[in-house]
């Protein structure tokens, strides 16, 4: 979970730095030629920065996918477990409730001679 967290945190962190750059220079007294020379640089490199925060959010969908997967085994692993113990546990209480009616009718039985 942390790790989606600092992929969110970079992607944004990067926007934030892209909106604040080209707001700066809107806003800063240059010359109209100037300026667009600025923007010109930065408008070549955006592809740039677009590889590179597609590349982060890559590796960090990567990590978290290995990391539900992961999870995914773990809980898998313990269901299988617990189903495992439920069987043998219906098994045991099975065989108790087997002995315990046939020593109910060895019981009856017993009795019904002994009144004869």
């Amino acid at each position: 979970m942390s790790n989606n967290r600092s992929g969110v945190f970079l992607g944004g962190l990067m926007l934030g730095a892209t909106i604040g750059a080209l707001t700066g220079l809107l806003v800063a007294p240059r010359t109209g030629r100037e300026t667009r020379k600025i923007l010109q640089k930065s408008a070549n490199a955006i592809p740039d920065l677009a590889e590179d925060l597609s590349t982060s959010v890559q590796i960090q969908a990567d990590r978290l996918s290995a990391s539900a997967l992961r999870n995914w085994d773990d809980t898998l692993e313990r269901l299988r477990e617990a189903i495992a113990a439920g069987v043998d546990a219906s098994q045991r209480e099975s065989q108790i409730l087997k002995q315990q009616q046939a020593q109910q009718d060895s019981d009856s039985l017993s009795q019904q001679l002994e009144r004869s």
